[in-house]
């Protein structure tokens, strides 16, 4: 028998919980600190100004030495922010910020292999391509897109795809969810979906879920927060989500796995079973949440599933830093990773999104956008104007049209011949 977690009630820690550990006692520390920067019936204002400052950081091009690790992630040096700043207020996109995406992103365009690497000279691989294509649809530099060799680029998508149905993150990589996903949506955003690309890949999320309910990397592996959402996702982008949800998943297993990672006090959300609450999963979990209540009707936040006001608190009193930019956690810094899924998560709570088929012919690539949404009811969340962000589109992770601009403009192009 499972043991639960030690819960927190008026600040003090409940146990019950026999068993003391190291995740225990870092979970009690976790539950106190939050219990205690949450007041009840009181709002928190979302620091705008401060957090935009933050993210301008990465546009000057003057990093602090700190971020040499990443020097393989260039592209998401530039999603990451990109997208929180338009979240926040898309009047943060200047057109001096928006001029320089598409020459920095094109820089990692790898040549011979026609994909994006994570930095100048280096190998194609689908996480950064992911990124650099997002960032250019944020950038709305439609000269830049024309550059994109599409048809190259197909071919080394399908260079990363296995027979099993999946694909690897790159050439001789490890295969996983993740590239599921960062190969549709790319493949989405610039039009070239095909039956031979996406062939078995559904089958394959299928076998990702585990006997939690969740969705782990891999066939066989834990079941995962990030790797919920893509594998999700990934199914919105191969055909009907009213359809391609219920056939290739369990809902109600998945449903429960979700409704079991927001803990109390904090009112965030954790990644895994027996795991801390991190600002990351606002999205990566949140994002589900969107996906299911828009696309199936009998989910809905109305039910005793998990609550938005909850999130919203642990968001807006947790998260913030004190110096700019949102974190993981009280007592973390504050990084770009973060500021973008947290202010994601935010937007989650704040919007109600619904699948609309009816809204494009039913092509395909285009299944991913046909999302519309509203403001969500205040019998759910109580949002106070100066907290509100823009809305999304859920599976792709844009500021809401973005993608959707994208695509068309690929479109307009025709179909290739592939």
């Amino acid at each position: 028998m499972t043991a639960e977690k030690n819960t927190v009630h008026n600040g003090e820690v409940l146990v019950v919980d026999s068993l003391i550990t190291e995740s225990s006692t870092t979970q009690d520390e976790v539950a106190r600190m939050c219990a205690g920067l949450i007041p009840d019936g009181q709002l928190a204002v979302l620091q705008r100004q401060l957090h935009a400052d933050f993210l301008k950081i990465p546009m000057s091009f003057q990093l602090p030495p700190n971020y040499t690790g990443l020097d393989a992630s260039k592209p998401w040096l530039m999603y990451w922010p990109l997208h929180a700043l338009e979240v926040l207020d898309p009047d943060n996109q200047t057109d001096d910020i928006l001029s320089r995406i598409g020459p920095s992103i094109m820089a990692c365009l790898n040549e011979i292999e026609g994909a994006f690497g994570g930095g100048n000279g280096q190998i194609a691989h689908l996480a950064a391509t992911y990124a650099s294509l997002n960032a250019l649809a944020i950038s709305r530099d439609e000269h830049v897109w024309s550059q994109i060799n599409r048809e190259r680029l197909y071919k080394w998508l399908m260079s990363v795809k296995l027979p099993d149905g999946g694909f690897s993150m790159h050439v001789g990589g490890e295969e996983d969810v993740r590239a599921v996903y960062c190969a549709l949506a790319t493949a989405a955003l610039l039009n070239i979906i095909t039956p031979e690309l996406t062939e078995g890949t559904a089958e394959w999320i299928s076998r990702c879920q585990t006997y939690e309910g969740g969705i782990g990397g891999a066939p066989g592996n834990e079941a995962h927060g990030g790797y919920a959402f893509c594998g999700l996702a990934a199914l919105c982008i191969l055909g009907n989500p009213v359809e391609m949800i219920p056939k290739y998943l369990d809902v109600d297993s998945f449903v429960r796995w979700l409704s079991a990672r927001q803990y109390q006090p904090e009112g965030g959300f954790s990644g895994r079973t027996n795991k801390l609450v991190d600002g990351c999963y606002s999205w990566w979990v949140g994002g589900c949440w969107s996906i299911l209540e828009g696309a199936l009707p009998r989910i809905t936040s109305k039910d005793i599933l998990w609550s938005k006001a909850d999130l919203q608190k642990y968001i807006l009193f947790c998260c913030q830093s004190p110096r700019g930019g949102l974190r993981d956690k009280p007592g973390k810094s504050s990084d770009f990773y973060h500021s973008c899924y947290v202010l994601s998560g935010l937007s989650e709570v704040q919007h109600r999104y619904s699948f609309r088929p009816k809204l494009r012919g039913s092509e395909s690539g285009e299944w991913s956008f046909m999302w519309t949404y509203e403001l969500e009811s205040p019998d759910i969340v109580i949002i106070d104007e100066q907290n509100v962000v823009g809305p999304l589109n859920p599976v792709h992770v844009l500021p809401a049209g973005v993608g959707e601009r994208m695509h068309d403009f690929y479109a307009a192009l025709g179909t290739l011949e592939l």
